[in-house]
């Protein structure tokens, strides 16, 4: 469990706090999006990605676990379990995106809107035994002498041109008389 934060509390104690969040991460996983405030949004985040772990494992003790935070909301568990975590299963983590939308026009808060990241993820190519960091000294001498290996592979590729071959008819063997 999550140490509780120190300070002020989501408009109350650390019991409504948790309620808040956990009708936030509700409504967050039925809409796929939400607009709320930046506060609220950066401390929905780290709850919304535990769940959604918690639902990429898809079995009973996580579909208990993630009912004990989500409070008997069956929709939004369902929602999880079943659309949301296929969709993001290749996906290792960052299943949550916060966009800063400016004020709210009645007291001034910071708004932002916060939404899943449901686009396949595209898997990065993993480089074969990278060899370890060169100096910058070292990377400058192979540019320079790069050059100068070019040119040689440049007059042997004219060199292992293929040499047409006379006939045979014009090539005479030597005749020795014996």
């Amino acid at each position: 469990m999550p140490k509780p934060t120190k300070g002020p509390r989501l408009g109350g104690g650390p019991a409504h706090e948790r309620l808040l969040l956990a009708n936030l991460a509700a409504a967050l996983f039925t809409n796929k999006s939400i607009k709320t405030t930046e506060t609220k949004a950066k401390r929905l985040r780290p709850l919304a990605e535990r769940l959604i772990t918690l639902g990429k494992r898809g079995d009973l003790h996580a579909r208990r676990r993630a009912l004990t935070v989500l409070r008997s909301n069956k929709d939004a568990l369902h929602v999880l379990f079943n659309e949301i975590a296929p969709l993001v299963a290749e996906r290792e983590g960052g299943y949550t995106r916060i966009t800063k939308v400016g004020n709210r026009k009645g007291d001034n808060a910071p708004m932002a809107v916060i939404e899943l990241v449901l686009e396949p993820v595209s898997p990065k190519k993993k480089k074969a035994a990278a060899p370890k960091a060169e100096k910058p000294a070292a990377k400058a001498e192979k540019a320079e002498e790069a050059p100068a290996e070019e040119a040689p592979a440049e007059e042997t590729a004219a060199a292992e041109a293929p040499v047409e071959e006379a006939p045979a008819e014009e090539i005479a063997p030597a005749e020795d008389g014996k």
